[in-house]
């Protein structure tokens, strides 16, 4: 934004610095003249003979004519003082913040690795600093994953066209080739790349909170979510159990919807072989309502489970699997927590599988 010139900071506290000076060294004079000056007598005594002195009985105006020019060379004095050291003050006291300035200059410039790492005590700059820096370093982080979102999706984006593209080329050159066999691939791929966009769409939608809250019960989610998702379980010869308390939370209720799906999804395709077993539970905190969903399945490293909600993080089992999906259904259930004021826990389970918990704030 342009703006007119005018004095800089440090030029305003010199200047404050000085007029508080001289107005002080003012104050001085004046109590000297009232306090002092006052009780002079403004004409010299007569004094009888037989009347004993001593010393010098001085007139107000010869000390008036004595002290004014040194008045004024003490108010001089005092100014030069006031504007010399009141700069060098200002300077010290907005070197702090000439730091935090040039920090932001080079973060504008694109330059987000830079800290002000301002030394001493905690006072007003250093809280502003630490705060710069904190800001700096979640800004950093946010577009490194911004970055590395969008290459995983050029990817993941660029694989079913390559496929399709090869596909008709195959139907172009191969004339004796089952079209059958070529149309059946391509509506597999096609399909893939709409759940791709779909879910890129809901991820977005949920990072950006555009939704309305309205009050939702977690524990009728996660009810509707098991019998739509019955027939994949029986396929998948996993069993889903439910239970728990009345959650009430307020948010976007297909959001949460779509939350609740991608757990309880993920907790059937990504389980035992067979005999598999997952359960869906809800709680209430004085603060908070739960949703935990957990599962059996192989043993998980921690080191693991703190990937898998980063897009496109898939296990070598999920690729191989009718149900792979896209690699956003954690990561999308992490946006909608988070966008819901919530958090997100996953803890692998001890006998194998993982457990997922979703802490959102109680509908008051």
């Amino acid at each position: 934004m342009d703006r007119a010139p005018g004095l800089s900071a440090r030029a305003k506290l010199t200047l404050s610095y000085a007029g508080f000076l001289m107005l002080a060294g003012a104050l001085l004079l004046a109590a000297v003249w009232v306090f002092l000056l006052r009780y002079v007598p403004e004409r010299a005594l007569i004094v009888s003979a037989d009347t004993p002195t001593h010393g010098v009985f001085p007139v107000r105006s010869n000390l008036l004519r004595i002290f004014a020019p040194r008045a004024a060379a003490v108010l001089a004095l005092l100014l030069a003082f006031g504007l010399l050291g009141g700069w060098i003050l200002a300077g010290r006291m907005l070197a702090p913040l000439t730091r935090i300035t040039d920090a932001a200059r080079l973060a504008t410039n694109g330059t987000l690795s830079h800290r002000v790492r301002l030394p001493g005590r905690k006072d007003e700059f250093r809280e502003l600093a630490d705060a710069f820096d904190t800001m700096l370093a979640r800004l950093e982080a946010h577009v490194s994953e911004q970055k590395r979102f969008a290459a995983n999706a050029s990817h993941e984006l660029r694989t079913p066209l390559a496929i399709s593209k090869a596909l008709l080329d195959v139907a172009r050159t191969d004339p004796d080739r089952d079209i059958q066999e070529i149309i059946d691939r391509l509506h597999a791929v096609n399909a893939r790349a709409i759940d791709l966009t779909e879910a890129l769409l809901l991820l977005s939608r949920a990072e950006q909170r555009s939704f309305t809250r309205e009050p939702v019960d977690l524990s009728l989610l996660a009810e509707e979510v098991t019998e739509t998702l019955l027939p994949l379980a029986e396929k998948h010869g996993v069993t889903v159990e439910t239970g728990g308390e009345v959650a009430p939370a307020t948010g976007s209720q297909a959001l949460l919807l779509q939350l609740t799906m991608n757990l309880v999804h993920n907790a059937i395709v990504h389980n035992l072989p067979e005999q598999g077993t997952v359960w869906v539970t809800t709680g209430i905190r004085p603060e908070t309502v739960l949703l935990t969903v957990e599962n059996t399945g192989d043993r998980l490293a921690p080191e693991q489970v703190s990937t898998l909600t980063e897009p496109f993080r898939r296990g070598t089992e999920r690729v191989h699997t009718d149900h792979a999906g896209v690699g956003l259904g954690l990561a999308i259930v992490r946006s909608i927590t988070i966008a819901h004021e919530g958090t997100l826990t996953l803890t692998p389970r001890a006998t194998g599988g993982l457990r997922v918990t979703v802490e959102l704030p109680r509908e008051r």
